[in-house]
């Protein structure tokens, strides 16, 4: 309990980069901010080591929790959303990987396939939702339909625009069923974006990496933005906020995600379950084995 009591430093991150209620316009927040971060890199990585230990332990709690009551366990999902090489991969890896994996459940969504297809857009999602005690991570979500099938003009305006208060009901019934909502946009900056696809064309390394539809996505760069500011601004209720990550410097987008979880999950108040039979008769007997 000692390392959960301690005081975080400085503000709470995910306060300073709440994405304000109301109007939004991406282009008014700064891609290369480090908001809570202002002592650099070093010094503010300093501290990844602490972090890590703390969200294992808290990630063990929620975990041992889903075991021990499993129709009661609360359970947290992390929405990451943004344009390609916003990073959505290096925060899975960097801030992800500092707690145990059995107690995450990662589902990256890509095109949908003819079964999902079938279904109506929510389907899909729902049966990936993370199970009790589990951090389920998304990498892209429901959002996808109301942003890459509005922008590549998938389906008629009449059938996106009304998903965003189905999304909204949608995360409404989670959060009401115990689920903790994180949602990250990863801000990149257009010229940022530019130099990273074209670091993936100047190394043999990170080909695999390259796709030529992302630079289709780019040339409509735009558009998105127009779709992803509508996003923020009518599903942002305070039970499923948006933050927005300034992305450009890699380490301080994992920072700053993984502190937000941090402090989200020391919002939940996470306690280790009761033992669910007599210790001090468990004791005697495996000192009489």
């Amino acid at each position: 309990m000692g390392a959960m009591t301690k005081p975080l430093d400085g503000p709470l991150i995910g306060d300073l980069l709440r994405c304000p209620q109301g109007a939004v316009d991406i282009g008014s927040f700064d891609a290369r901010a480090t908001a809570g971060a202002e002592a650099g890199k070093k010094a503010t990585l300093a501290g990844m080591e602490e972090l890590g230990a703390e969200l294992s332990e808290l990630q063990e709690r929620l975990f041992a929790a889903g075991r021990s009551e499993p129709s009661s366990a609360r359970r947290l999902l992390v929405i990451l959303q943004g344009l390609d090489t916003a990073g959505k991969g290096g925060v899975v890896r960097h801030t992800f990987g500092l707690v145990d994996p059995q107690g995450i459940h990662l589902h990256a969504f890509k095109a949908p396939t003819p079964e999902e297809l079938d279904h109506d857009f929510l389907w899909r999602i729902r049966r990936a939702l993370p199970g009790a005690g589990m951090i389920g991570v998304f990498d892209r979500s429901q959002y996808e339909d109301v942003l890459a099938v509005r922008v590549n003009k998938l389906v008629e305006e009449s059938v996106w625009r009304p998903r965003f208060d189905i999304i909204n009901d949608f995360e409404a019934e989670l959060a009401q069923s115990g689920v903790r909502i994180v949602k990250c946009f990863l801000n990149v900056s257009k010229a940022e974006q530019k130099k990273r696809l074209m670091a993936r064309l100047e190394n043999p390394a990170k080909y695999w990496k390259y796709s030529s539809s992302d630079l289709d996505t780019r040339l409509k760069w735009d558009d998105y933005m127009v779709a992803y500011s509508e996003v923020l601004e009518r599903c942002n209720p305070d039970q499923a906020p948006w933050y927005v990550i300034p992305a450009d410097r890699k380490w301080y987008r994992n920072w700053a995600v993984a502190r937000i979880m941090l402090e989200t999950m020391r919002s939940m108040q996470l306690t280790w379950p009761p033992a669910d039979f007599d210790v001090a008769k468990e004791q005697q007997r495996v000192a009489n084995s």
